[in-house]
């Protein structure tokens, strides 16, 4: 099976995995995953495995292969996992759930290998380019950041009380890290390292970005530089580009009929890949503010997707 520099994929609620060519649109294989729904997919840095977080399972798939059954299955969660992400060498998987636990597991070795309780239903974790903190939003509203090297949540956050932190990111180079609630706000902070080598949070802006739920934040990639910019999606439908320079908007990205519920950059930041529940996933031109192209295949929501068109690290 050909190896593509282009790896492109969407999941959801109709329990199938769809793998498209970028610029054709064509649906050039589908994966089964009759468990649960798909909740989130993630690549891994070398574009051999794809990650699927289910519920309560993450299955890992080989990505150029036909097989059809995940090579590997994690199983601890005991509900819906929401969040998933890959070690830069990819040598460990970090997961987040709705049963209020952010695990990591070693890809390796069987099992999970370290369990932090976030003592609510966790709906987001990223990892921080230092790839030694990991940092969780919950259903609470609370932050947590939790230090790989000591073991502990070093630092904790709570920037509306009882409002769900819906999604976080963090700049590439580990200077801003934001965060997406359900209220349509996404707070904003910058990043700076304590004499103890610890993250501390200096509020930067807190941007109305949407009037109701934010479902995706994300953060442009560092081929993208100098201009830098945070994508939004929303279940208002749209997708919204602001300028990460005073957070002002750029583009409103219109098309999609329902909630979106995920966004990914391309490598350079020209493009951007969007989900949604109208059943739908787009390729946009974030220049234009243009859909280029619309995959159709799915026949439920379509809620996560993934793509990898940068090239493999090397080492």
């Amino acid at each position: 099976m050909p190896h593509p520099s282009v790896v492109l994929a969407t999941a959801g609620y109709d329990h199938t995995i769809r793998f498209w060519e970028a610029t054709s649109g064509r649906c050039y294989r589908t994966l089964q995953y009759t468990d649960s729904q798909v909740n989130r997919l993630e690549i891994t840095p070398d574009k051999q495995l794809l990650a699927a977080a289910g519920n309560p399972h993450i299955r890992l798939f080989e990505i150029n292969s036909n097989q059809p059954t995940p090579l590997l299955s994690y199983d601890n969660h005991t509900s819906n996992v929401t969040a998933v992400g890959f070690q830069q060498d990819a040598k460990w998987m970090y997961s987040g759930s709705e049963d209020g636990t952010v695990k990591i597991w070693d890809l390796r070795a069987p099992g999970c290998q370290r369990e932090y309780e976030s003592r609510g239903a966790v709906n987001t974790v990223v990892l921080h380019p230092n790839q030694t903190e990991l940092i969780s939003g919950d259903q609470n509203g609370n932050i947590r950041v939790w230090d790989l090297t000591a073991n502990s949540c070093s630092c904790e956050l709570v920037p509306e009380v009882d409002t769900p932190i819906r999604s976080l990111t963090c700049m590439w180079d580990g200077s801003l890290v934001v965060a997406a609630n359900n209220v349509g706000t996404c707070f904003v902070w910058r990043l700076l390292r304590g004499s103890q080598m610890m993250t501390n949070f200096e509020p930067l802006h807190k941007l109305k970005a949407h009037n109701t739920y934010i479902l995706k934040c994300l953060l442009s990639p560092e081929f993208c530089e100098p201009h830098r910019c945070l994508a939004t999606c929303s279940s208002d439908h749209t997708l919204r580009i602001w300028k990460v320079d005073g957070f002002t908007l750029e583009k409103e990205l219109k098309g999609h009929t329902r909630w979106v519920w995920d966004c990914v950059f391309s490598v350079d930041g020209a493009f951007l890949v969007s989900a949604s529940s109208d059943c739908t996933a787009k390729l946009w031109d974030i220049s234009t503010g243009d859909a280029i192209r619309t995959y159709q295949g799915h026949n439920k929501a379509t809620v996560c997707c993934a793509l990898h068109d940068g090239t493999e690290p090397t080492g």
